[in-house]
């Protein structure tokens, strides 16, 4: 047979279990939760800023960046919510490369998916209990969902997953925000599509099990750029590009109409320096619209310690390993810049 069963890994249950989510901590996501809610519906005006790691690679290096944001969100607590990225899982076009912890909890070492799905877990858990600030991370395997539900504030869909109906089936049982973002096509509608499932009730096979879901009303759009037939990549996140999501929004009976701006990826092309000018023209935007304001309720952004990217083999702590980040101090001024533009 082409499968070979190595191992049979650790159990949700048996890993909640053996890393529990203290109760001061509970009450911290709950409280978080809320807020981040408040702001995809609507109830309140403060700002999303999901930032961090493209992907969550060295368990040290990731808290002491979350740690640093931690500081930052006292002094813009008022505007601004911000959500680190631990993104735990890493998709990959050709399926070669760095997948992320949960597969290689050592970059250099042979995958582990036991020790990587403990890895990723205790690393949420710490993040939480030094800084305070629940997490997002890509919903890459719908699986995996048991593994995080109590730890995680948000998930995201990727261009590659969000034609998937297994991962809008997924999303359509969680209780926390869910960004679907754009396919690589660009496909507005296709999005959009994404986002009526998630929002609907479904009955479907999961985990061995035939299961209901009530629908998320939080699910909502991201738009994250699209590459055409050549390899090129096109931006969305223009004025014309918010003006035509929100008529494309009002076409629809959609709940909480939101809509999250992936500053990296195929919007910059990947140049992460971009990022900058480009969540300065999306608050532009929004000050020049009334109906693109109410839309977008955040933006993403790529960074780390150490700005660009590196080798696994090179070592320097806090360097994106995989797509490159914006750097500590370029961040820490664009999410300033961001709390004086609310």
């Amino acid at each position: 047979m082409s499968f070979q069963f190595i191992k049979e890994v650790i159990s949700p249950e048996d890993l909640v279990k053996a890393y529990p989510l203290p109760t001061r901590d509970v009450l911290r996501k709950q409280e978080r939760d809320q807020q981040i809610k408040d702001v995809i519906t609507g109830a309140s005006d403060k700002f999303l800023v999901i930032i961090g790691p493209c992907s969550a690679d060295n368990e040290d290096a990731v808290c002491d960046y979350i740690s640093r944001l931690a500081k930052v969100q006292e002094k813009v607590e008022d505007k601004v919510i911000l959500i680190p990225r631990i993104y735990t899982n890493k998709p990959r076009t050709t399926g070669e490369g760095y997948k992320g912890i949960v597969h290689q909890p050592d970059p250099e070492k042979e995958p582990d998916l036991q020790e990587g799905l403990i890895a990723m877990r205790k690393m949420h858990l710490r993040a939480i209990a030094e800084t305070g600030l629940t997490a997002a991370d890509e919903m890459l395997y719908p699986e995996n969902w048991p593994y995080v539900e109590d730890i995680l504030s948000y998930v995201a869909v990727g261009a590659r997953s969000v034609e998937d109906q297994q991962h809008r089936l997924t999303i359509s049982g969680m209780d926390v925000p869910a960004g679907m973002k754009n396919p690589t096509s660009g496909d507005f509608s296709v999005m959009l599509n994404s986002v009526v499932a998630a929002q609907a009730k479904h009955t479907f096979l999961y985990r061995t099990w035939e299961v209901n879901t009530s629908g998320n009303e939080l699910a909502h759009t991201i738009l994250r750029g699209a590459v055409n037939k050549h390899g090129q990549s096109l931006p969305n996140y223009h004025y014309e590009d918010l003006i035509l999501l929100a008529s494309m929004y009002q076409e629809r009976d959609l709940k909480n109409p939101s809509v999250i701006v992936d500053a990296n990826h195929a919007n910059s092309n990947k140049k992460y320096k971009e990022q900058t000018r480009i969540v300065k023209e999306v608050l532009h935007s929004r000050r020049s619209s009334n109906d693109i304001s109410k839309l977008v309720k955040g933006v993403m952004v790529e960074s780390y310690i150490k700005g660009g990217s590196q080798k696994v083999s090179d070592h320097i702590y806090g360097k994106s390993i995989t797509d490159p980040c914006l750097g500590w101090e370029d961040s820490e001024k664009l999410i300033y810049t961001i709390a004086d533009s609310i």
